[in-house]
């Protein structure tokens, strides 16, 4: 059946549709959270650092996430403020995931500078359009992938840091502290929260692929 029209906009997605996609993120967070626990089972040596299955699925993630975001601006070219912006911490939030590699081969502090490098001018050019990113705002702000996304955020940067604190997990175990499981539900969650950041991202290209597809033919 082909989609209907309204004002330029698709009809919202089918139920069908819907289920699939909930069915692929429910096996892509279940995927990360068995890549957690055979680092856990079989690589005791690396599991949770820089070298474990964690640490570069976060990686991977947040790659993946900033690359979706460069083909909404650019090749589907919605939301370019919005994106921007959106990509300027996706891609900062990779290259902090790289300190320890950056630290051990380039020098102490590169991730800031780099960091600093993206984060600059992507504010620059937001706050120079920003009547433009009020308004691609006001579209975005409504749908499923912005809820998504601030969720990721909220995960990520608010509860996996308070969540992962040693005094926390001091006070839990007491006597019986080790620093592993600390580090374990810091960089899990953190996972988790990056996983929703990446669907989110995921569902805001398919909103405006459809956007895209919605328009009048010239």
């Amino acid at each position: 059946m082909p989609h209907s029209h309204h004002k330029g906009q698709p009809w919202p997605i089918g139920f069908t549709a819907t289920c699939l996609r909930a069915a692929l993120y429910i096996l892509l967070i279940a995927a990360l959270a068995q890549g957690a626990y055979l680092e856990a089972l079989y690589f005791p040596e690396v599991r949770f650092s820089e070298h474990g299955f964690t640490e570069l699925a976060q990686s991977a993630v947040l790659l993946t996430a900033s690359a979706l975001l460069l083909y909404v601006r650019h090749g589907l070219k919605q939301l370019p403020t919005v994106t921007l912006l959106m990509f300027a911490f996706t891609f900062s939030s990779f290259i902090r995931e790289q300190d320890y590699w950056l630290d051990t081969w380039v020098a102490e502090h590169t991730w800031k500078v780099l960091v600093t490098l993206v984060i600059l001018p992507c504010l620059y050019w937001v706050i120079r359009e920003r009547r433009r990113f009020v308004a691609e705002f006001h579209r975005y702000s409504n749908s499923f992938s912005f809820g998504l996304f601030a969720a990721g955020v909220l995960t990520t940067y608010v509860f996996s840091r308070l969540y992962g604190r040693a005094a926390f997990w001091q006070a839990v175990m007491e006597e019986h502290y080790v620093r592993t499981f600390k580090d374990a539900a810091e960089e899990v969650v953190e996972l988790l929260g990056y996983a929703l950041i990446l669907i989110a991202v995921i569902e805001l290209a398919l909103l405006t692929r459809r956007w895209v597809l919605a328009r009048p033919a010239a």
